[in-house]
This record gives C-alpha cells, structure tokens and sequence, in this order.
C-alpha cells in the first residue's frame, strides 16, 4: 500500500519536514539510512546510480555520499552523526562537498506504527529559502525510491 509523504514548509522558515509511513519494520527502515550497501540501492532523488556510501555510525562518526542524476552530474554530501538511538532517531550535520560552508541538520525519527514504521524527516538550519525549496524535490524523490527499496527487502 503506497503512502503519501506529507511535506511541510513553513512561509519564511529556512526548514523542511517529510513525515511518510511504511509498510516496512522499523528495523528494516533504520538499517536502510545506515548501511552503505542498503544507502547504495535508493539514495539520491531520480534514478541515477549512488556511487559511494560511507558510514561510520556513532555519534561523532562521517558520513558521506555520492551519486549521479539521470542528468549525469555527480553531486556528494557529508556530515557528522550528531545523535545516534539505534532503531528510533539519527541527527547529522549535511553539507555539498560544493559548498561545505552552508551546513545545515537534518533528523530522522523513525517510530513504529501498525503494520509498519513512521519516519518524520525534520532538515533545518537551511542557508536560505532557496536552498529548502531545492531540497523539497531531492528528499520527495529519495523518499519514493526508499519506499521502493523496502519493498524489495
């Protein structure tokens, strides 16, 4: 059963929050967000390939991901793991390797729910309006292919 990704954006708020349900183990959903291999099968916002993924999951542990749009232009971001509560909530710093001085942080909360598992994405701290906007159409995209993703699993 598909379930709509709720996406708020409040006026003049440099933030954006994805709230989605899946029909998918809370365990299952945790694993995809912090295992390279599971990240290599559904991160980015189309369908282009991820080309690297790299994890050190523990607070104070990088991240780092790289993948190509359908376009053909290769886009990486990093970060810091700020909170790490297996199964329930990750917090990491997230900056473009082309633009690593506009960090911003992003929250996954992750709860189960009947028949599945919650995730409310909160990325805050964006440099601009702008900037949010752009991310609208990155996480809605990698969303849909995560859900694709837990389906196969």
């Amino acid at each position: 059963m598909a379930h709509a990704t709720i996406t708020e954006k409040p006026p003049g708020k440099p933030v954006l929050k994805l709230i989605r349900r899946f029909d998918a183990p809370q365990a299952l959903v945790w694993r995809a967000w912090t295992e390279p291999e599971a990240l290599k099968r559904w991160f980015g916002p189309d369908g282009g390939p991820v080309l690297l993924a790299e994890v050190d999951l523990r607070a104070g542990g990088r991240f780092r991901v790289a993948f190509q749009t359908e376009d053909g232009e290769r886009h990486e971001v990093g970060g810091v793991y700020r909170e790490v509560q297996a199964h329930d909530r990750l917090v990491f710093t997230w900056a473009w390797v082309s633009t690593p001085e506009r960090i911003s942080q992003v929250t996954l909360l992750l709860r189960g729910v009947e028949g599945g598992t919650e995730l409310t994405l909160l990325h805050e701290k964006f440099f601009d309006l702008d900037a949010r906007d752009r991310h609208v159409r990155g996480w809605t995209g990698s969303i849909e292919k995560l859900d694709a993703y837990l389906h196969q699993s």
